[in-house]
């Protein structure tokens, strides 16, 4: 089964500085219909103009990925760590038993543009830690973050696989999942067929029951796909 999520049937935050969108349920955007898909709780496809961003605030127990899309955005946080996210990089970070940070479009001209991502963790109480890297394109599926750090990825406290596809010169991909777990895709540029449905930069869907997803886009669709218990 294919459930879409249109990408303009999202919610909304637009205050001075930030233009939000949210798949499910977040902050003043309440939907019992989206809260969560399994541990997947948090998906925001985020806009901060020059000079903004997020001052410093608090989290714990929720592992919490981004991923820039373009523009640059500044990290700061209570273990130590200063470190400027590039377009096409990704950060995980595990808030565990509690972590401050601060978030900021570090450009005086450019905005960014960003994916927040938060899965709740195994079990409360990890401690607090952060990783960035950046992933080079390759052939079909790239893993982005996984509990145990396979291929380079970067490691979060969940039963989850993150993985980007690689949609240049026509490329077809095509994932399994394992029975009993199910996927959540996020197209974040560009536009991508999902098992026959096309879906445009915002849309997303749920794939439950079904043996294999298989995903064609044009050149410019970098998909998101989530693999999850």
């Amino acid at each position: 089964m294919l459930t879409v999520r249109r990408g303009i049937d999202r919610g909304r935050t637009r205050i001075g500085w930030l233009d939000a969108r949210h798949t499910f349920s977040f902050g003043d955007y309440d939907d019992p219909r989206y809260h969560n898909f399994r541990t997947l709780r948090v998906l925001n496809d985020d806009r901060v103009a020059p000079g903004g961003g997020f001052p410093t605030h608090g989290h714990r127990d929720m592992e919490i990925v981004t991923h820039v899309l373009s523009g640059e955005l500044e990290h700061r946080d209570s273990l130590g760590n200063g470190e400027v996210i590039r377009a096409g990089e990704w950060q995980a970070m595990t808030a565990g038993t509690g972590v401050l940070h601060s978030e900021f479009n570090p450009s005086a001209t450019d905005p960014v543009h960003l994916l927040q991502i938060w899965l709740l963790p195994d079990r409360r109480g990890h401690t607090p830690g952060y990783r960035q890297a950046a992933f080079p394109a390759g052939d079909g599926w790239r893993l982005v973050a996984s509990p145990d750090g396979a291929d380079g990825s970067l490691v979060i406290h969940q039963d989850a696989q993150l993985y980007v596809a690689d949609l240049t010169a026509g490329r077809e991909v095509r994932h399994e999942p394992a029975a009993g777990r199910a996927a959540y895709l996020h197209v974040a540029t560009g536009t991508a067929t999902v098992n026959g449905v096309v879906l445009t930069a915002g849309d997303g869907v749920a794939v439950e029951g079904e043996p294999a997803v298989t995903v064609a886009g044009d050149p410019a669709a970098e998909v998101l796909l989530f693999d999850l218990a």
